[in-house]
């Protein structure tokens, strides 16, 4: 089976129409939600080709919860698999300017959330680095590590000078 599009997101179904559903899941690292080619194989052992020409996600990225097949069997769904990352909660706006910064330089790709998030407090996120743990213990500032599903995948900062 090949699978061109997106058929939506279980955020979007009643919990009620999900619970009389049956729901086989595709478990990817979030490395491979940018990916728009991909084999991949559910949890009861389906194999399914991904061929999509943009998914509905950020940056047209696949999301958790993406539905990549609802038939009269049920759904097949994207499941991200957690990073490992710090959540990094600076004190103050000064903190939170420098570790940026020092962060920013090493090209290190962040995610930023407010005090309405999961997180309950401005933090930023990055995927685990044991030289930004060292930074981070060395100039005190509080973080720490995790493993959460990222709402949108790391990606590879390209740069040049």
């Amino acid at each position: 089976m090949i699978v061109e599009s997106i058929a939506g997101n279980v955020e979007e179904l009643a919990p009620e129409e999900l619970g009389r559903l049956h729901v086989e899941k595709v478990v990817l690292p979030s490395a491979a939600l940018v990916r728009r080619i991909q084999r991949v194989t559910t949890d009861h052992g389906r194999e399914i080709g991904l061929r999509l020409a943009a998914a509905p996600g950020p940056d047209g990225d696949l999301r958790d919860g993406d539905i990549l097949v609802r038939d009269e069997h049920g759904l097949v769904v994207v499941s991200v698999e957690a990073t490992d990352v710090l959540v990094i909660a600076p004190r103050s706006i000064h903190e939170m300017g420098v570790t940026a910064h020092a962060l920013g330089n090493r090209h290190l790709q962040a995610q930023f959330f407010d005090a309405a998030s999961e997180y309950g407090a401005e933090v930023m996120v990055v995927q685990y680095d044991h030289t930004v743990q060292d930074y981070l213990d060395h100039h005190n500032v509080p973080y720490a590590r995790a493993d959460r599903v990222m709402p949108v995948p790391f990606r590879h900062a390209g740069h040049t000078h």
